[in-house]
């Protein structure tokens, strides 16, 4: 989809994503960002992986979460923050390999609530294979004080 992106959006995104504690306590990346897409990875570690040696799905979840939200960001006005309200994740696949990618994407932007959806691949020498699908509602928030992107 064509999407018309907010002003300044990549660097609320990037300047966001810097602040945010689990995302750099699991190593995640964030790359590549488009108006409506956003790309996050990370590298299995034990650090992030449950008893079989796969990576948790609560970490897959978050970079999932992570993603779609900032899918919306680079679409809503700047001074507004996002929330993530509702989101559903289905696996498929144990998430394994050499990268755990999220690549989150913009559904409908609305005013106030934004459908997202974020597919999040395995990916081993440059082969990517679908291993979760995530759906979200984002609700957009005026940014006070502290709370911002």
């Amino acid at each position: 989809m064509n999407f018309t992106p907010s002003e300044g959006w990549e660097a609320r995104i990037t300047s966001s994503f810097a602040r945010q504690g689990l995302m750099t306590t699991m190593g995640a990346v964030i790359h590549p960002i488009a108006p409506g897409i956003v790309e996050i990875a990370v590298v299995p570690s034990p650090a992030i992986s449950q008893q079989h040696g796969f990576v948790h799905g609560g970490a897959v979840s978050a970079i999932a979460d992570t993603a779609a939200g900032y899918a919306a960001v680079s679409l809503m006005p700047s001074g507004t923050a996002a929330l993530t309200t509702e989101l559903k994740i289905n696996f498929m696949a144990p998430a394994g390999g050499e990268r755990i990618v999220a690549r989150g994407e913009v559904v409908k932007a609305g005013r106030t609530l934004t459908g997202g959806q974020t597919n999040v691949f395995t990916e081993t020498g440059g082969t990517r294979k679908l291993i979760a699908l995530l759906i979200a509602t984002i609700m957009t928030l005026e940014a006070k004080g502290d709370f911002s992107d």
